[in-house]
């Protein structure tokens, strides 16, 4: 994506599957919003209008894929795999493979991905970590017979290097000084040894997508009264779909970020708060020592305020976290663990709440290593596999689950409505 800028060209970035630190690194690379293709979480019909709506403007759309070309949701036969989802926008693949420890097997290996499922179309081989010349030229002599294009061939560079910790890459928003400052080498790394040409030429190769653009206002019909809705932002809470904010705007909610590293207050005119998911835990003590802000949350969502809460916004809004003070608004303790919770959900909406009614069902999927506990007495936001998780009221929404609100609007509606509510009667606890 950065070399292909580098040369001119307007490009959008996608990326497969339930990721916000990938696509955080597309958006320095593009310049454009983030944007996600999951069948599972968005539904197969919304891939093709969704991936027209990030890419409008573009000249070229790069999706990423996601773990093996064919790995999808376990026990699915690959569902919501980079496979499915290249059959389903019709796109052509280019299969980066790890050469660092084979030659000819590599051949063998590709060969095998070509062949696997005939639907998929192998558009070229990218060599990825060559240790030499000779590597190099053993694996194309081993290519040539199989009649599937190189279209790169990259050296191993201790230049390029992102630092990843417990729940994969440091975000870019974290480090986007260095982040910025490694786009250029990746540029010139990318440029040098793969054939963007041909790349280009790949994708305008691909049939036409037959379709109507994603739009937010066509999916939730027209504005209601103006709210204000503060979202957490900054280097704590990277995560957030970028379609769910699209989705809020459209309904008439302006979203307003804060930091809670820095900001003390919530904006002036605050009809909400929208918490989503990030890494609280590696800026325990900066958010615990801003103090204002915490008092003020708890105040504001003790009174009735609507607040939304996604996994690190979960935790941020407990009693504590890891010892430290958070924000108080649930009666909870939360901490790190050392075995991680991973994969889609399908859930159960246990109660009414601010963002669901009872029986309503969501796709999401939630990726932590902290628990909270004590669950005792509390209502929960949702059920999956007959267990009890998260928080709910008439107000308050809290939960390890992440749910992208392109497929499930009615949740986008159900939050605005609240806020909006509170914005024309903000004396009222809730609606």
């Amino acid at each position: 994506m950065a070399a292909l800028r580098a040369r001119g060209t307007n490009v959008s970035g996608h990326k497969v599957g339930p990721d916000y630190i990938d696509p955080g690194y597309h958006a320095l690379a593009t310049g454009r919003p983030p944007r996600n293709l999951d069948p599972f979480l968005q539904g197969e019909d919304r891939l093709v209008p969704l991936l027209l709506h990030g890419a409008a403007g573009a000249e070229v759309a790069v999706i990423e894929g996601v773990m093996g070309l064919f790995d999808g949701a376990l026990g699915t036969d690959g569902y919501a795999s980079t496979a499915h989802v290249a059959k389903l926008v019709d796109a052509p693949v280019v299969l980066v493979v790890d050469a660092s420890a084979a030659s000819r097997s590599v051949a063998a290996l590709v060969l095998g991905f070509a062949s696997y499922d005939p639907q998929v179309r192998l558009a070229g081989v990218i060599l990825n970590k060559l240790g030499s010349q000779r590597h190099e030229d053993e694996i194309r002599g081993a290519l040539a017979p199989t009649g599937i294009p190189v279209l790169g061939a990259l050296r191993r560079s201790d230049e390029i290097h992102a630092p990843s910790r417990h729940l994969g890459l440091v975000p870019a928003t974290e480090r986007e000084t260095d982040s910025r400052k490694l786009l250029p080498k990746l540029a010139e790394w990318i440029s040098g040894g793969v054939d963007l040409d041909a790349i280009v030429r790949a994708a305008r190769e691909a049939p036409p997508l037959h379709g109507t653009p994603w739009s937010a206002t066509d999916v939730v019909g027209p504005a209601g009264t103006r709210a204000v809705v503060a979202a957490a932002a900054g280097e704590a809470f990277t995560f957030r779909y970028t379609e769910n904010t699209e989705l809020l705007a459209a309904l008439g909610v302006d979203v307003v970020d804060i930091d809670p590293l820095h900001d003390e207050r919530l904006p002036a005119a605050c009809h909400g708060v929208y918490f989503g998911g990030g890494f609280p835990e590696a800026h325990l003590e900066a958010l615990s020592a801003n103090e204002s802000l915490r008092t003020q949350l708890a105040g504001e969502l003790a009174g009735g305020m609507p607040a939304v809460a996604e996994c690190a916004g979960l935790l941020y809004l407990c009693r504590e976290l890891d010892g430290l003070p958070m924000v108080g608004a649930i009666d909870a303790t939360a901490r790190m663990t050392r075995r991680g919770a991973l994969g889609y959900r399908t859930a159960t909406a246990a109660s009414d709440n601010v963002l669901a009614s009872t029986g309503d069902t969501a796709r999401g999927h939630e990726f932590h290593r902290t628990v909270v506990e004590p669950r005792a007495g509390a209502t929960a936001a949702w059920t999956w596999h007959d267990d009890p998780e998260g928080f709910a009221t008439s107000t308050l929404h809290a939960s390890y689950l992440h749910v992208h609100w392109a497929g499930h609007p009615e949740l986008a509606q159900a939050f605005a409505r609240a806020a909006q509510r509170r914005a024309q009667n903000p004396e009222q606890a809730h609606g």
